[in-house]
């Protein structure tokens, strides 16, 4: 996709960004990573989404501009990465989820632990962070401006190859269609349905 073009909803750049690469660039070296698996997240129109009840110091930057990094901690445990889109002032937001690691992989392997396979590196939004070496300092970076963070184009994904279903470990809307992935990759994480998943609405 063309990566200076985020400024649609998420759950139409989410499978476009299927292929694209994150690097980061640190005294300690560079990483890039090409992503495998999203999830959208369509801010106050959705039920599992941060800006759901509106806006907040928390989830600011998930109103734009797009292009933009949203970082958060999930269960005070890992950092999660999310890519802004849509027009400025309205939420939205693509999870990155999962990722293969096409440089670095050594430095990535180092944060991750000196075990872990390769396919594992950057698999689950959690892992996907600490591979690339993201936390909150980069909340806000413009992913498009040539800071440390960066957003490029990939090698095209043919459509045949992307698979969609409902969203990873979310309680509410897990049932919404918008987790996108790469058929085959072993570096897609596996699916899993929360234990306190809410009934679909009207169920």
């Amino acid at each position: 996709m063309n990566v200076g073009n985020l400024a649609h909803p998420a759950e139409e750049v989410a499978p476009k960004l299927l292929g694209a690469i994150l690097t980061h660039e640190t005294p300690e070296g560079t990483v890039s990573i090409t992503i495998t698996e999203t999830e959208a997240y369509s801010g106050t129109a959705d039920p599992a989404s941060h800006a759901y009840r509106g806006r907040t110091p928390r989830n600011a930057v998930m109103f734009g501009p797009a292009g933009h990094l949203y970082v958060y901690r999930s269960h005070g445990l890992h950092w999660c990465a999310n890519i802004v889109t849509g027009a400025d002032g309205i939420a939205s937001a693509v999870l990155i989820r999962a990722g293969r690691v096409i440089e670095g992989e050594d430095l990535a392997r180092k944060r991750r632990g000196g075990t872990v396979e390769s396919p594992r590196l950057a698999r689950g939004p959690g892992n996907f962070c600490q591979a690339l070496g993201i936390t909150a300092e980069h909340n806000g970076t413009d992913l498009l401006t040539g800071a440390s963070v960066t957003l490029s184009e990939g090698e095209p994904v043919p459509a045949a190859l992307i698979r969609v279903g409902p969203r990873v470990g979310v309680s509410r809307a897990h049932d919404w269609q918008h987790r996108f992935y790469l058929a085959g990759d072993p570096t897609v994480s596996a699916y899993r349905l929360s234990p306190r998943a809410q009934p679909p609405a009207g169920a």
